[in-house]
This record gives C-alpha cells, structure tokens and sequence, in this order.
C-alpha cells in the first residue's frame, strides 16, 4: 500500500508540476515555471522510491534539489527572454526630431504623413504645404498626430 501511495503522490507532484508550466505559457512573467520544475523533479524522486519527506536526509536532498532547480530554472528562464527593452513613445520626446514626408502634408487636415525612424506619423504642417519627400522637423505632438515644419 505504501508503494501505490507514494507512486500516487509522484504523479500527483508531476501533475501538478505540469499545471503550473501551462500556466506559466500562457501567461509568462507569472514565473511558475520554477514551483513547477521543483515539483516535476519531486515527483520524480518519490517516483522512483525516495522519500524526501520523512526522513532528515531525505528533506536535505529535496532543499538542495529545489535550490539547484531553482537556480537551473531561473538562468533558462532569463536566456530565453528577449533582452529588448520595450519601445516607448512620450509625446514630447518627439520634438526636435526629423524625417521625411511620405505622404504630402497640409496645414488644415493630418491626412500627411511623415517618416520618423521606422514608424510612419500622421503629420500636418505648422505652415504652408510640405511635398513628399521633403525633410521635415517635429515641432509638436497633438494627440495621435504630429505638426512639422520643413528643414532647408
């Protein structure tokens, strides 16, 4: 009886192991994937006849296999997050930056649009008509849109 107890808390530990690492897909950063290393590896061990919660020798073998996993989970866990930090976009740190017009601008409508870096704007003009490809400098941002002046 013993034998089917324990195999039934490895499977129940490995079971529970998996839950958590399909929680930690679908929502990453929740940062389940190192409970559930730990207790995928636990189930293992009492799988295989070691009971690592009776005795002292066996609570000393599952703290340093938790630390070892836990150490192990963590560095892949970090090598395989990008290490991109996320693009951010205040309003005012467009002003003063420049690129070229794509689409011609007017003064009265945002129907222009304007090339900055990678990322085309909804652009209008702070004073007469711009032609596409003229280079052009942000002098403001109104909500989703930019006002430009043309660069000599």
């Amino acid at each position: 009886m013993v034998l089917l107890e324990g195999m039934t808390l490895g499977w129940f530990l490995i079971i529970l192991g998996a839950l958590l690492l399909l929680v930690e897909v679908h929502s990453p950063g929740f940062f389940a994937a190192v409970p559930a290393t730990i207790l995928i590896i636990f189930g293992i061990l009492v799988l295989v006849g070691l009971d690592i919660f009776t005795y002292p020798w066996g609570i000393i073998i599952a703290v340093i296999v938790a630390i070892v996993a836990s150490c192990v989970t963590v560095t892949v866990y970090s090598r395989m997050t990008p290490n991109k930090v996320p693009t951010t976009i205040s309003r005012d740190s467009l002003v003063g930056k420049e690129g070229r017009v794509t689409k011609e601008i007017d003064p009265d409508s945002i129907r222009g649009k304007v090339m900055i870096g990678t990322t085309e704007w909804s652009a209008r003009s702070a004073g007469p008509g711009i032609p596409a490809g003229a280079k052009v400098r942000i002098v403001s941002s109104q909500g989703v849109h930019i006002v430009v002046e043309e660069v000599a």
